[in-house]
């Protein structure tokens, strides 16, 4: 499609941040940055000079910033971002001390069932400061570790807040991680204070947490206190834990404050350790990512102000649990003064609506979501534009997998005509994005709208030579301020440097297979270990699944190469609606669908229906590990699976074998 489905009106363009940005540039470093591509220009050109810009725009809280943007420029891995700062990441978060709504919370449900909470941002400071002080009387210091087995609730904000105002690096698990799961991330960073909910909500029934943190800590002796949110249990018992163990409620006001006092923000170098997030963990023990203060905070403003135009008084909602990075990112929403909108449970109980529902009852201007969920929306036939008000929404972001471009026409036939849709793509190892949405520009279907500002996004062949408008690798050939810290228990760098610079010595290589368009925007066709090689051509997963999942018989696939007769097969795996049979006539139109609209070397060699597929812990698919499963390796991590016994569903088939 060569026009684009969405153009902003002027009023928009007018209104964005992104416009203020670039004459402030033109004011004060280079008359030449009048709209986004020459923005783009002198943010890669001039990185230094953009960073202090962006610093100043946002009006970053530091009690130091110093002279120096950068040393050891322009080494990567090995270049660091003002090195004689000192701030507080949670100090620039609780900016605002009001009776304004900082946070409105809601379990799943209709409104009538729904657990529902709002917190003020003076509440918030309150607390925020009673869990710091608390966390100070019990010798937290900085570089100490502080972990949440939570779901997405204010008080795992709270927490995060607290921990990070003394300097405490945080790290969470979502509760529907297994106990292997939890156990293989915070069994390797040791955390000192571990904050857990009595039990979550989801599809409709409560699960207990309790029993689930009972054989945990045995293996986690590090842990000196557990702190117990009585979340969807609302008498549970923490002396049944075998540790130190108090209730929420008890653990604040033994670290009460005054009612006027703010919590105590301890300064930090910009690099000092914030948060530990971890990779899928699907090929072995997740790698535990150590993300910096400062440029955690000043990229996720950067993205929040000038990407996604988010507003003070904005409400902004991400659906995402705490064991994937945009809960990170959505919590910095704080940072602008925006409300952070929570969500604890399934996206689609009682039904496919009751996200939408929630962005009609709270007003939500930002609304974030998975590309899946909107494809499933759209295989459910919700049509939220014909039963929803939607009036306040403005912006609908995307991620986690490439959205297909019939999700785009989807949003845009089905949802609301005058949004902006943005596809976004970044991942855990930046705690952030290589490519996002832009306010000033078009929505092109199956584009990403452009590279992030201050990030030299290139795509390389497999010798390395940067190539335009071709599929290749995701590269990013200058540093930026929120590549790793390091990576924990990694004392040599020889994990980080293998992880992301090994394929192009000095340049990061993502792991992604992408395209970069001649209007600027960005194409993933997938991740780069899961791309299919059949005759040694280069095919990404992504490209298969469009076609596949147009047809309504099917509700999801996965698609993988399997090693056959000196060369790789493509077999396809779907999960078909309920009451539909995989029979010769339906296998038949899937492999025309893909035939007439890619390659006759994407059409599957083999097409099989399985009842679910293996997805990991923050829901995507993992073809990896069936791969593996297929090939008769063993997986090396299922503790990293949501649901592991979907992989039986892949041994051993007959099928695969003719």
């Amino acid at each position: 499609m060569t026009d684009p489905i969405w153009r902003p009106d002027p009023a928009r363009i007018q209104s964005a941040h992104l416009g203020r940005f670039i004459e402030a540039v033109a004011r004060a470093h280079d008359p030449s940055v009048n709209d986004s591509a020459s923005l783009y220009r002198f943010s890669i050109e001039q990185p230094e000079t953009f960073w202090n810009a962006v610093w100043d725009f946002a009006e970053v809280r530091a009690s130091k910033r110093g002279d120096r943007v950068t040393e050891g420029w322009p080494a990567m891995p090995g270049t660091r971002w003002y090195p004689d700062a000192r701030l507080n990441f949670a100090e620039n978060l609780l900016r605002r001390s009001d009776e304004a709504i900082a946070i409105e919370f809601a379990s799943e449900g209709r409104p009538d069932d729904r657990i529902r909470r709002s917190l003020s941002w003076r509440e918030l400071d309150r607390q925020v400061a009673a869990v710091a002080a608390r966390l100070r009387e019990q010798g937290i210091r900085p570089g100490d570790r502080v972990a949440g087995y939570l779901p997405n609730l204010p008080e795992t904000i709270i927490a995060m807040l607290g921990a990070a105002s003394v300097g405490a690096v945080w790290s969470s698990c979502s509760p529907d991680f297994g106990v292997r799961g939890v156990l293989d991330r915070f069994g390797q960073i040791e955390p000192r204070v571990l904050f857990v909910a009595a039990a979550y909500r989801y599809n409709g029934r409560t699960h207990d947490c309790l029993a689930r943190v009972c054989e945990l800590l045995p293996e986690l002796p590090s842990v000196e206190q557990v702190v117990v949110v009585p979340y969807a249990d609302p008498d549970p018992d923490p002396s049944a834990l075998g540790r130190p163990a108090v209730l929420w409620d008890d653990y604040t006001a033994a670290g009460a404050v005054g009612a006027g006092d703010r919590p105590v923000f301890e300064p930090l170098p910009f690099d000092h350790p914030l948060y530990i997030l971890y990779s899928s963990g699907t090929t072995g023990v997740p790698k535990c990512i150590v993300h910096g203060a400062g440029g955690t905070l000043l990229q996720h403003l950067k993205e929040l102000l000038l990407h996604t135009d988010l507003k003070r008084d904005d409400r902004f909602f991400y659906f995402t649990t705490c064991g994937w990075m945009m809960w990170n990112w959505l919590a910095s929403g704080l940072a602008v003064g925006a409300t952070l909108v929570l969500y604890d449970g399934s996206p689609f109980h009682p039904d496919g609506n009751v996200l939408w529902d929630l962005a009609d009852e709270l007003d939500i201007a930002v609304f974030g979501t998975s590309a899946k969920w909107i494809a499933a929306c759209d295989k459910a036939g919700v049509k939220p534009r014909e039963t929803h008000r939607l009036e306040r929404l403005r912006t609908i972001l995307s991620t986690g997998s490439p959205l297909l471009p019939e999700s785009f026409e989807y949003v845009y036939r089905d949802v609301k005509a005058d949004v902006q849709l943005s596809s976004i793509s970044g991942g855990t190892d930046i705690v952030s994005c290589f490519a996002l949405g832009n306010p000033m520009l078009p929505v092109y279907v199956g584009e990403l709208q452009c590279r992030g500002l201050g990030m030299q996004v290139e795509i390389r062949n497999e010798n390395g030579e940067v190539v335009a408008d071709e599929t290749g690798e995701l590269t990013c050939s200058k540093p930026f301020p929120c590549m790793p810290v390091r990576f924990w228990n990694d004392p040599d760098g020889a994990r980080y440097e293998a992880a992301y610079f090994e394929t192009f010595p000095g340049i990061w290589a993502h792991g992604d297979y992408a395209r970069l368009t001649p209007r600027g925007g960005v194409i993933i066709y997938g991740r780069s270990d899961a791309t299919l090689n059949p005759g040694g051509v280069r095919i990404g997963t992504a490209e298969i699944y469009r076609q596949v999942e147009k047809l309504d018989e099917v509700l999801e696939s996965l698609c993988v190469g399997q090693d056959w007769d000196g060369d790789v097969r493509v077999v396809l795996f779907v999960v078909l609606r309920d009451g539909i049979e995989l029979d010769d006539a339906l296998i038949d139109r899937i492999r025309a669908q893909i035939r007439a609209n890619t390659t006759p070397r994407h059409v599957p060699a083999k097409v099989i229906a399985v009842p679910e597929l293996p997805r990991t812990v923050s829901g995507k698919i993992t073809e990896l590990a069936v791969r593996d499963v297929i090939h008769g390796r063993p997986v090396k991590n299922t503790s990293a699976l949501a649901n592991p016994d979907a992989l039986r569903h892949f041994r051993d088939l007959p099928v695969l074998a003719e």
